[in-house]
């Protein structure tokens, strides 16, 4: 039998934000056990712990989906290593965490964490009009910014919409595919006043189901922001991102980004962590 706890992470109280599964001392179980315990749970992410393998890591997560695994996930990074923190496993303060893009480093306290995400990425992504289709809106919805594919460990696309068309939005999951959007997309509205965004997530992961917090969109949005010009082009910004509200687990993501010369060079999300359910679960054969 294997220990496990669910927690709400990125969650300003029980029952909201995204639920998580992590299971301890995963390191004997295979790639396929892993993906039979996370379609057991079902939830968006399964965070499986183990020794690490990397130099300087205190220990190694494995990321699945119910139907994939991942290299990198905010939410299920979050969780994991708050998790560890409460539970005894490791101390408070900078834990580095080895997972499919590297060695990260996250900061624990004792309300949640804090994660710095890869190298940041960005690149063309379709036109706006096209994804908007995709996602039954029209091209009037759109703001008239890039829909570009950015990313700081998973790659999203954003599509910035006026702010009564978010929860408009319907996800076709052919018309994604066709247009090759990276992991997901980020439909939002950005409020300038508050520097927030209210966004809404398709997983390609998830069989663009939508997922109420999701840390790697989080962090992407800040590249993605800057990129834009909404965000300054030199030094430190810091943005919220609310998300969840449609499917009523309201989430909050509180991020920082970095640029230089126009470009973002790191970013971190910040998010509360709540314990839910433990348990012990069969290993799968």
């Amino acid at each position: 039998m294997l220990e496990y706890e669910v927690v709400d992470v990125f969650a300003p109280r029980a029952y909201a934000g995204n639920p998580l599964a992590v299971v301890f001392d995963a390191d004997g179980l295979s790639t396929e056990q892993c993906q039979a315990l996370a379609f057991e749970f079902h939830l968006s992410e399964t965070s499986f712990l183990s020794a690490p393998t990397e130099p300087g890591a205190d220990y190694r997560v494995r990321i699945f989906t119910p139907y994939a695994e991942l290299p990198f996930a905010g939410h299920p990074s979050v969780g994991a290593a708050h998790t560890l923190v409460r539970t005894g496993r490791l101390p408070a303060g900078m834990v580095r965490q080895e997972c499919g893009v590297g060695v990260l480093d996250l900061v624990v306290d004792e309300s949640g964490a804090t994660l710095s995400g890869g190298r940041p990425t960005l690149e063309d992504g379709p036109a706006p009009s096209e994804l908007a289709t995709a996602l039954g809106l029209s091209a009037a919805d759109t703001t008239g910014l890039p829909a570009d594919v950015a990313g700081c460990g998973l790659p999203f696309a954003y599509l910035s919409v006026t702010p009564d068309v978010v929860d408009r939005a319907v996800p076709d999951p052919a018309a994604l595919d066709a247009l090759g959007v990276g992991e997901g997309v980020s439909v939002l509205s950005w409020d300038a006043t508050t520097s927030t965004a209210y966004a809404r997530v398709f997983a390609g992961d998830l069989h663009w189901d939508e997922d109420p917090a999701t840390g790697s969109a989080a962090l992407g949005a800040g590249v993605w922001l800057v990129a834009t010009g909404l965000l300054g082009d030199e030094g430190a910004s810091s943005y919220v991102v609310r998300q969840g509200e449609k499917l009523g687990r309201p989430s909050l993501l509180t991020c920082t980004v970095t640029a230089s010369g126009g470009r973002a060079v790191s970013a971190t999300v910040q998010g509360a962590v709540v314990p839910i359910a433990a348990g012990r679960i069969r290993v799968p054969s």
